[in-house]
């Protein structure tokens, strides 16, 4: 029969979708068929399913450690903000609406069956499901109508773990105060809780354990210590870029021997200015883990360095209001010097469309309708529509002549005499553009960068001349190293054991 238990935060960025893939990976490995679950997310970082539908990059990373390809039933509902006060709603995989944040609370009751169908069927094909929460269960203003948390957890009824997060501090705090806030019958449904991202000697803890343990009558299944490769594999949201710049910063370290041996060849300056809605920013991941690559994150008040081989404008989720803002940081300045001067400027899918000569949104598609000056570097303009393109495909690079792969998610069609000069060739169409000299390119292919002979060869042109890391593997690597990590800190066995069969299982 199958069964399903919820990690549940007490807060946003407390390590759950990191803890669900490294306990898909070890129930895996123990020859479980598991299958991760989130009811609701809420992301800019997306991923295309078999389907050629649309979820959670980190549902995406959880069904890779379950050694299945991702699927739309999990991850149901997708928010994808694009304003400060509005979302775009993907629900089934698929583009349903843009709602105000008021009129998604009012709607989200609504969606509550949807969900539960895909759940049914996700779990009728396995024998464990890990569902995943969405920020906290303690914001209790928004419990009428949740389908995230403990109103999914009740109507499916999941038991659920809290995790907490002892590095930004006050975790007994978080975890009492989580517990005291819950109703009855919600208290009823904990059957203990999780403390991650421990520092130090986790025995030091076991007198905040007998506090949390006195208080709230919950097991203590485990106190992680903090895993710093969990920054190499792809993030939910772009919290982690302020967290983690790079790898290496993570892990406190000054220097890799990787890196210095890059040194000794030649390592590559790349720059990505951080734009508000900054969107599928993972595609960034390869290079940032790349002993060749000094990938720096250019914040808002800083200007682009002038010494960077390559400035890539990375995609957006609202391209107008994007290109609006990086007018308004002079980055367009510091860009059309950065093209004179002999630099490569690589534009990736909304930064692609912000390369060419003109974008349109007549129908108001990401906001308001609108319509700007592109910055001028690519022959080419681009008009949004409702139309959205999602697929899985591979192709070549037209330049180096490698494979690449990855997966097409924009709206939008581009056109211009620039497209006479391709980037890629996908499939059975090809796509992108690049300018006489192949020095600004564009193109609307995601994770293009993981394909390891492709970017070899790109980073060589730009003049590194180190070997580069193999991705793919990594990743692997990662995963199984993150799912050894909890085998040691945390009582796993106890975890599958709370685990238990939720209603209507077999229910489509």
């Amino acid at each position: 029969m199958t069964r399903a238990l919820m990690l549940q935060g007490t807060g946003s960025d407390v390590g759950k979708s990191l803890l669900v893939a490294g306990l898909a990976r070890a129930f895996t490995r123990r020859g479980l068929k598991v299958r991760p679950f989130k009811p609701q997310n809420m992301s800019n970082n997306a991923a295309v399913t078999v389907e050629g539908g649309e979820i959670g990059r980190a549902q995406a990373l959880q069904a890779r450690a379950c050694g299945v390809p991702p699927t739309i039933d999990m991850n149901p509902v997708l928010l994808k903000p694009q304003s400060d006060g509005a979302a775009q709603l993907i629900v089934g995989g698929r583009l349903h609406s843009a709602p105000s944040a008021r009129d998604y609370r009012a709607m989200a009751p609504s969606l509550l069956p949807r969900v539960l169908a895909a759940f049914h069927r996700l779990a009728a094909s396995c024998d464990l499901v890990l569902v995943e929460g969405a920020g906290s269960p303690a914001e209790i203003n928004l419990r009428e109508g949740d389908i995230a948390n403990m109103g999914f957890a009740e109507a499916a009824d999941v038991p659920v773990v809290l995790i907490g997060d002892i590095e930004r501090g006050g975790v007994i705090a978080q975890l009492v105060g989580t517990h005291a806030l819950l109703s009855q019958s919600e208290r009823e449904r904990l059957v203990g809780y999780v403390v991650n991202k421990f520092r130090g000697d986790p025995r030091l803890f076991d007198g905040g354990i007998a506090a949390i343990g006195e208080r709230t009558g919950l097991a203590c299944f485990g106190v992680v210590p903090y895993f710093p490769d969990a920054s190499l594999l792809p993030a939910e949201d772009s919290m982690a870029l302020a967290a983690h710049p790079n790898p290496l910063a993570a892990k406190g370290e000054k220097e890799s021997e990787a890196q210095r041996r890059a040194v000794e060849g030649h390592r590559v300056k790349i720059a990505v200015p951080v734009l508000p809605r900054i969107a599928n920013f993972d595609d960034l991941d390869p290079l940032r883990a790349e002993p060749a690559v000094e990938l720096v994150l250019v914040w808002p008040g800083q200007p682009l360095p002038r010494d960077a081989a390559l400035v890539i404008l990375p995609g957006s989720k609202a391209t107008l209001p994007d290109l609006a803002f990086l007018r308004e940081q002079g980055w367009d300045i510091d860009l059309l010097a950065h093209h004179r001067q002999g630099g490569h400027i690589l534009g990736l899918c909304g930064g692609y469309q912000m390369l060419g000569r003109h974008i349109g949104d007549p129908d108001g598609v990401e906001g308001p309708a609108a319509e700007a000056a592109g910055l001028g570097l690519l022959d080419v303009e681009t008009v949004l529509g409702d139309d959205k393109r999602l697929a899985q495909v591979t192709g070549r690079d037209l330049t180096t002549s490698m494979p690449v792969r990855g997966y097409e998610m924009h709206l939008g069609v581009t056109t211009g005499r620039g497209l006479e000069r391709p980037m890629l060739e996908l499939n059975a169409h090809r796509d992108g553009a690049a300018n006489g000299d192949g020095r600004v390119m564009g193109c609307y292919l995601h994770g293009l960068f993981a394909s390891d002979a492709f970017r070899r060869a790109f980073l060589a042109r730009l003049g590194a001349t180190a070997d580069t890391i193999e991705y793919e593997p990594m990743i692997e690597n990662v995963l199984d190293r993150l799912a050894d990590h909890l085998e040691r800190h945390l009582d796993v066995a106890a975890l599958l054991a709370a685990a238990r069969a939720p209603r209507f299982t077999k229910a489509a």
